[in-house]
């Protein structure tokens, strides 16, 4: 059985449903009202417009086993992750970090990046609806920012970021966070699933929807730099974006994944070391 996504809503009251979100299921503005919602008058808003083609991209493809449940945030968390990007994603923005894909405790349940839930609500301050996956693993249900399991890496990538900088604006004033890809996949059993760990076909056509949205989103945000969070991102933004032509730097930081245990040892000390090389720490500690 190939499996494809759909979203819904966790309150089921239609007029609820739509005061909330609008009159789509799942809060999405579809690709002609998007044209007059997302003009490209802002960053914000051809960043946007980038990530609603890139969901439309998605809705074509399928996948069979390993993987049994696809969640895709950007569109039942579209609500949140929409605050965020509204919120955060501005002109003069020089460096992009760039995560894989959603955790199961952070961008899945929240709709941001790294999205580990009290980091998302008390120091980014990100509100709204979050709805659910048309059909949930049992073990991995969506809650939304009601949430009460803590993500290990966002916790540790945004803990980072709030005791170095202080006040948000002292972080997006020169940074954006961004998810190359924004699916989520499970095993039958519950097990998270990467992209690497996908059938090759299948993995490629997504990677490759994915790349190209990249493209999109880096010339969106006029960035010098692209430092993708762990090995995988950093070396498909080196790949995607020199094949696209775009000169843009890009460097990696080390993952604050609790499996790696490199991480477990000091993430915090190794990834200042890593963005003072860069120059990066500068900015963000002046």
């Amino acid at each position: 059985m190939k499996t494809r996504f759909i979203s819904r809503l966790e309150n089921e009251d239609v007029s609820q449903r739509d005061h909330l979100l609008g009159k789509d299921l799942t809060g999405l503005p579809d690709l002609a009202a998007a044209d007059q919602l997302f003009n490209g008058s802002t960053v914000a808003s051809r960043f946007l417009r980038a990530e609603l083609e890139l969901n439309a991209r998605l809705r074509t493809l399928s996948f069979g086993k390993p993987v049994r449940y696809m969640y895709n945030p950007l569109e039942y968390a579209w609500d949140t992750h929409r605050c965020y990007v509204e919120k955060y994603c501005q002109e003069g923005q020089s460096v992009l970090f760039l995560g894989m894909n959603p955790g199961p405790f952070g961008m899945a349940q929240t709709g941001v990046p790294f999205g580990e839930v009290k980091a998302v609500r008390s120091w980014l301050k990100i509100t709204g609806a979050v709805g659910r996956p048309a059909e949930e693993h049992p073990k991995r249900r969506i809650t939304g920012l009601n949430c009460t399991q803590s993500e290990v890496s966002g916790a540790r990538f945004w803990g980072f970021f709030q005791e170095l900088c202080g006040e948000t604006h002292n972080f997006f004033c020169h940074c954006f966070v961004h998810n190359l890809c924004p699916l989520i996949f499970m095993s039958e059993s519950g097990k998270n699933l990467t992209p690497p760990e996908l059938p090759a076909a299948e993995r490629d056509a997504l990677l490759s929807c994915c790349d190209s949205a990249l493209c999109q989103v880096v010339t969106a945000l006029g960035v010098s730099m692209v430092i993708g969070v762990g090995k995988l991102a950093e070396q498909r933004a080196r790949r995607a974006l020199a094949e696209a032509g775009i000169t843009v730097r890009v460097e990696g930081i080390m993952h604050p994944s609790p499996r790696n245990p490199l991480a477990n040892k000091g993430w915090a000390n190794i990834v200042r070391d890593k963005l003072d090389n860069l120059g990066v720490l500068s900015l963000l500690s002046s």
